[in-house]
């Protein structure tokens, strides 16, 4: 790795704006990450960069121009007319109009875009409020309005970078980004993700479908639908066996990580069961494994959770120590959260003392083994 300290990329909108009320998504996230990182004093203003607002110009690199024009028509109006739920998905499914919903998105957009600049040459670029890996090119889905991984990547290799590797970690099948880069030998994607959850469909032959282990998206990728409760050792076992070796056969110029935190055991939205440590130990084995490094956050919906998370993630990249018990400034941090969901009315005490959970070991299935396998076979 480039001996460059990492660069943190936020925004204040992430702090003054929210999604619509009872979203899933309307709590702290990347401003709790931010806030937790300056508490433990971890982010200076020497690494810290604000995040600009992507131009629609830009978010079109990818996206349809019309669609860009709907979601800002959308922000001005507040409101989706018929005719733009139905040709575009706004305002229905999860995609609710709210009053920043086109500068929102579009500055993870920017930050995304301004880290892979950033990575022109060898370096750590870490944008938690990025990761948003459902987009589609002409409608919004799984409350992503537009793919900001997708633009991170094309602005790589639009500024040279001739091989990037993808890995996605969120519980949900990171779609939008395989199908942006389906067939194209540039950009391979390793989605790890729980079966059978939303985006992937539902069929007689559950290895066929989109985000099954047999969908390689014409070669470009490999999938590995996990079954319920992974735990870390399984986690492990899977980054060290598979991620390691198709990294390394790949041999890219830069790697995006899309690091959600809605794998670990204490999010509502899914059933997997990791402690924030395996993830952080997956961005130790796999960062030095390229000159460039991009870490997004993704999904996550228990803010404590997220918050903690990916707090810890900066820390991994920076080889920070985490105490065994936050300081004073962090807890208060923590303890300041509200989240009205039946989780967070009684939430347990190491929520508010601790960064890093338990470890949460466990046995190795055959289930997990045989994925690994048929993910490397050829």
């Amino acid at each position: 790795m480039d001996p460059r300290p990492p660069l943190f990329i936020g925004s204040d909108i992430f702090r003054v704006s929210r999604h619509a009320r009872g979203h899933p998504l309307a709590i702290p996230r990347v401003s709790l990450c931010i806030d937790l990182c300056r508490a433990m004093g971890w982010l200076d203003d020497a690494v810290y960069r604000d995040a600009p607002i992507a131009t629609p110009d830009e978010i079109a690199r990818y996206h349809a121009p019309e669609y860009v024009a709907a979601v800002q028509r959308c922000e001005r109006d507040q409101k989706a007319s018929e005719q733009d739920g139905r040709r575009f998905n706004l305002g229905v499914n999860g995609n609710p109009v709210y009053p920043e919903m086109f500068r929102r998105p579009a500055t993870a957009c920017g930050a995304s875009i301004l880290a892979a600049r950033l990575l022109r040459g060898p370096g750590v670029v870490y944008s938690p409020a990025g990761g948003t890996h459902h987009g589609q090119r002409d409608r919004a889905s799984g409350f992503c309005m537009f793919n900001d991984p997708v633009l991170a990547i094309l602005e790589m290799l639009d500024g040279g970078i001739a091989r990037v590797f993808y890995l996605d970690v969120d519980a949900h099948f990171g779609d939008g980004v395989q199908q942006a880069f389906h067939d194209d030998p540039r950009v391979f994607t390793l989605s790890i993700h729980e079966a059978g959850r939303w985006p992937m469909a539902r069929g007689d032959d559950p290895a066929a479908v989109p985000g099954g282990v047999d969908d390689r998206a014409g070669g470009a990728a490999r999938n590995l639908p996990v079954p319920r409760e992974l735990n870390d050792t399984e986690m492990e076992f899977l980054i060290e066996t598979v991620a390691v070796a198709l990294i390394q056969e790949f041999a890219p110029g830069a790697l995006v990580v899309q690091c959600g935190a809605d794998a670990l055991a204490e999010d509502p939205m899914a059933k997997l069961a990791l402690s924030n440590v395996a993830l952080w130990r997956t961005i130790d084995v796999i960062g030095p494994l390229a000159s460039r490094l991009l870490v997004l956050g993704g999904g996550g919906y228990n803010p404590w959770a997220v918050g903690r998370c990916w707090a810890g993630v900066w820390a991994t990249l920076n080889r920070l120590p985490v105490p065994d018990r936050l300081p004073a400034a962090a807890e208060e941090v923590l303890r300041g959260v509200r989240w009205k969901h039946r989780r967070g009315r009684t939430p347990p005490e190491h929520w508010f003392t601790t960064l890093a959970d338990r470890p949460r070991p466990g046995p190795l299935r055959p289930e997990v083994r045989a994925l690994a396998a048929a993910a490397l076979r050829y």
